[in-house]
């Protein structure tokens, strides 16, 4: 039961006003110029972590916050209850793969703070699953994390990276599937919060193909997250003596994918430019000679190899909603590719995140997944083209982690915003569809919410679709309690995912609605690069259209409106709380982007250039700086309450993006509203943060909400 309390916001205000001041950051003005432009920045000096002073005005931002959201009324009732349904042992599992019988997963267990790899001799014997990698043995403090695994062709032996702290620079151990034994000496410096990384197994099994960032002395220290290339390690010998094999020549911020075909041996690496959606490929014949066969112009963004020698291509040239090509493996020239689904009304799904092939050849299929405007679909095709049978799936649902079994059978994941995720087993030969064991049982019951989706209209003129969720008595009075989300860049899609949690919203009667905003892939390429570079501005556009629709079908109102969102998706919601400040009551960022000026020169900056811009080219600092939340801080604003949160150890959004941004919105603040700042001390972007954290921060952003919207969390 929802019940107003007029009173909430203003006894927690008051005892924020009597308790503690304002921290007050100094104005220290630097002055640049871009293409004769002067901009002063008075917060500069907040970049530098290492500054004693910096970790002071820090830590009183975090006392100051900590007054704050820990004294709001709700939240006890909150955290009990968040703690219940987080906490409650509701077993998960992600990232399936198959080797030669036996299924790998990772597996999460509440209360445990990390997710773990399991072995299990079959889909059909969860009962004999086995530990194989327990981070939580690792590291009692649950900051150690697995950012990825790759086992063996066989099985025998599995890779994994492991990260601490929130900084996915990962180094990768090798365990003995039959033992659970660490086998090999730790290999150093595969992955990072920048570039990422990838492993790819020979199908001996005696050593494996890795990406490699440069070690300390090799480069200079700011380039020690750049420059990654592909070496090459034999099991058993020590990593000095690993063998270089790819990529002396490729750009800066080049991000490399690897692939080895079981039955060939070829190997294939994959080199995205940035995070913009420009791809290279480069092929290793069993011989030892790599070639390159594509290159960023080509828009080829994703190679699969498929049964009888061939590749198999998605690509972009002239079709942004892509269309698959196929081409021969030992002859690949991709200007004679065969056209084997061409381009349709819905957009293939192609990303970039290690082990999430969109197209998934078996012995004579082809499994492709379609983006449908937010909801995402599995479809199949023979090696000609023509469409078969597809499995059965979740209405307005998501698919993933698409795993190759036996013959033309594959598993998948599918869930919903209202069905927890579950593996389904398509017996291809049967067109039959069973629900494996590897499924979740929410802990709270669903049945009592409902999914409308609605479309927008943008400033200009386009139709931007909108999910909405709400209890099923919801009435249109224009006073219900929402949260309105969004992300809108680098081509991600925003799926329906379910979110047990979420559910305490919903028994507030809280309208939670997600956002297709452009910069995502929704409608292939075009819809992606509609919201980049020059084009930014469209993306906020989009989600004040969003908003103004939730209010326009009286839904609710600004008075009762909260945002959200996170890493590009905190820029957008600086971007809105800048352009519009008036539209919401309240504003909570996570680990967002604020200084687009200054954004490229942060170690990951770089590898965005593609995606935002950089202040070198005049047209595109024009457009930065027209948008660039930090820069449009007004004096003398009543802005809404903020809350902001960042993790220090962020490698992919550098936490002084957001101690700059709240040092200028408290300066210029005119209204009594709070502006906080949470940072957490031992995580980074959130990605592999450990149970404890993940409640504690569900709990400050619950609370800070209702508080603010005037939402009593008790019955």
């Amino acid at each position: 039961m929802r019940i107003a309390h007029v009173c909430i916001g203003l006894a927690a205000l008051l005892y924020l006003n009597h308790s503690a001041p304002v921290p007050v950051a100094a104005k220290r003005p630097v002055v640049d110029t871009y293409h004769g432009v002067k901009v002063t920045d008075d917060y500069r000096w907040l970049q530098t972590w290492n500054d004693p002073e910096v970790r002071e005005w820090s830590e009183k931002e975090n006392a100051y916050a900590r007054q704050f959201l820990e004294h709001l009324p709700g939240v006890p009732a909150l955290r009990s209850r968040v703690t219940q349904i987080m906490e409650a042992k509701t077993i998960s599992y992600a990232g399936v793969q198959y080797r030669k019988g036996k299924i790998f997963a990772m597996k999460r267990e509440p209360p445990k703070q990390q997710a773990f790899l399991i072995v299990l001799p079959s889909l059909e014997a969860l009962d004999q699953a086995r530990v194989l990698v327990d981070p939580d043995t690792l590291d009692a403090k649950g900051s150690t994390a697995i950012d990825w695994y790759v086992p063996s062709a066989d099985g025998a032996l599995v890779a994994v990276s492991l990260s601490h702290g929130g900084t996915e620079s990962g180094d990768v151990h090798v365990f003995d599937v039959a033992t659970g034994k660490e086998t090999e000496g730790v290999v150093p410096r595969v992955n990072s919060g920048t570039a990422g990384g990838d492993l790819a197994w020979m199908t001996s099994g005696s050593g494996f193909f890795y990406t490699r960032h440069p070690r300390a002395g090799e480069r200079p220290p700011a380039d020690l997250d750049f420059y990654q290339q592909v070496y090459f390690h034999k099991l058993g010998t020590p990593t000095a003596s690993d063998q270089y094999e790819l990529g002396q020549d490729f750009p800066r911020v080049g991000e490399t994918q690897l692939e080895v075909d079981d039955r060939t041996g070829y190997v294939l690496a994959t080199v995205q430019f940035g995070d913009g959606g420009e791809f290279s490929h480069y092929l290793r014949a069993p011989s030892g000679s790599w070639k390159q066969i594509t290159h960023f112009k080509d828009k080829i963004v994703q190679i699969v190899f498929g049964p009888n020698d061939r590749l198999y291509l998605v690509s972009r040239a002239g079709t942004p909603r892509g269309r698959i090509e196929s081409v021969s493996l030992t002859d690949p020239d991709v200007s004679h590719a065969k056209v084997v689904v061409p381009q349709g009304p819905d957009a293939i799904v192609a990303d970039f995140q290690r082990g999430s092939a969109k197209v998934v050849p078996t012995a004579d299929r082809l499994y492709v997944e379609y983006q449908l405007g937010g909801p995402s679909e599995l479809r199949v095709f023979d090696l000609d083209g023509r469409p078969l049978t597809a499995p059965k799936q979740l209405p307005v649902s998501s698919v993933y982690d698409v795993a190759k079994l036996e013959g033309n059978d594959v598993l998948f994941g599918n869930t919903s915003y209202v069905a927890p995720p579950a593996f389904f087993h398509f017996h291809a030969t049967e067109n039959r569809t069973d629900k494996t064991a590897l499924a979740t049982v929410s802990p709270v019951d669903f049945s009592d919410v409902e999914v409308t989706r609605e479309f927008a209209v943008s400033k200009d003129g386009t139709k931007v679709p909108v999910n909405i969720l709400s209890p099923k008595s919801t009435k249109r009075d224009g006073k219900n309690p929402t949260i309105a989300y969004g992300y809108g860049g680098y081509g991600i899609s925003m799926t329906p995912g379910f979110s047990a949690v979420r559910h305490v919203l919903f028994e507030h009667g809280f309208v939670y609605a997600i956002a297709n905003i452009r910069g995502g892939a929704e409608y292939g390429e075009a819809w992606h690069l509609s919201g980049n570079l020059t084009h930014k501005q469209n993306v906020f556009d989009d989600f004040t259209a969003a908003i103004e629709y939730l209010m326009a079908h009286h839904y609710t109102s600004p008075a009762h409106l909260a945002i959200e969102g996170g890493s590009n998706g905190g820029l957008l919601m600086g971007a809105t709380l800048t352009q519009h400040p008036d539209l919401m009551r309240c504003v909570v960022s996570h680990v967002g982007i604020y200084d687009m000026l200054r954004t490229e020169f942060s170690p990951n900056g770089a590898f965005n250039i593609t995606e935002y811009g950089t202040v070198n080219d005049l047209a595109q600092f024009k457009a930065l700086y027209a948008y660039s939340p930090y820069h449009h801080v007004q004096d003398g604003t009543r802005y809404p309450a903020s809350l902001f949160l960042t993790g220090a150890n962020d490698p992919r959004v550098d936490a002084m993006q957001s101690r700059k941004f709240v040092a200028r919105l408290q300066a210029a603040n005119a209204s009594d509203e709070p502006i906080l700042l949470r940072t957490s001390g031992n995580t980074g972007h959130g990605l592999d943060s450990p149970l404890s954290e993940r409640i504690a921060e569900t709990v400050d952003v619950y609370a800070f909400i209702f508080d603010r919207l005037g939402v009593s969390a008790g019955n």
